[in-house]
């Protein structure tokens, strides 16, 4: 069998190492699936790139499905609030998004009006209770090939693109050396000056 050794193909191998399944799998079977997949023996959920919201650098699906099942309740506090909750929640989220960085909101999580959501569960400890246990066992993580993030470069993607409840904590760019490329030369070339950062909300910074 001949291997294959494009970055579509290093993509398609990550992907499914992660969640189980790929999008050329799935490209297969479309027709016959309402929804993807989810394999309980993957860590990871596969998303598409069309549920990325490039003005607020969020899976909105998975962030949605995320509070849906692990807070409902504060979740249909702000529904019966406001019509545009949704559009709250986001406008809420980018403003400290834009000052603090993203794992400062997975740390904090996000307050609107009195209601409080958690973005993000810790992880627990041998001695923690099964709530906290259960509470972790509810934070969602996918991965989503070929991200276009920029809203003035809409053309410009990111290879992968990893999320946790639909926030992005880590970008990969693939390089393949059979074309003479190198992630130690190209790929910290296009971070450094080649990717547009402008709209992105993926600051480290605490």
């Amino acid at each position: 069998m001949v291997s294959k050794t494009n970055e579509q193909a290093l993509e398609a191998s990550i992907e499914k190492y992660l969640t189980g399944t790929c999008l050329e799998e799935q490209n297969v079977i479309r027709d016959r699936a309402a929804e993807l997949p989810f394999s309980p023996h993957h860590a990871y959920q596969l998303s598409r790139a069309q549920d990325f919201n490039a003005r607020y650098a969020i899976d909105a699906r998975c962030l949605w499905q995320f509070l849906e099942a692990s807070q409902s309740d504060e979740l249909e506090r702000l529904k019966q609030r406001y019509e545009d909750w949704d559009l709250r929640i986001l406008e809420r989220f980018d403003r400290p998004a834009k000052k603090y960085g993203v794992l400062h909101l997975l740390k904090r999580g996000l307050a609107i009006d009195d209601v409080h959501l958690n973005l993000m569960y810790p992880a627990p400890l041998a001695s923690s209770s099964e709530r906290n246990k259960r509470q972790f066992a509810a934070n969602l993580f996918s991965s989503t090939r070929q991200v276009r993030y920029s809203l003035s470069n809409t053309l410009e993607e990111i290879d992968l693109v990893l999320f946790i409840n639909g926030l992005p904590f880590a970008t990969l760019e693939l390089k393949n050396p059979w074309t003479g490329q190198t992630a130690r030369y190209h790929g910290q070339k296009q971070y450094k000056q080649d990717r547009d950062s402008s709209h992105s909300r993926r600051s480290s910074r605490k």
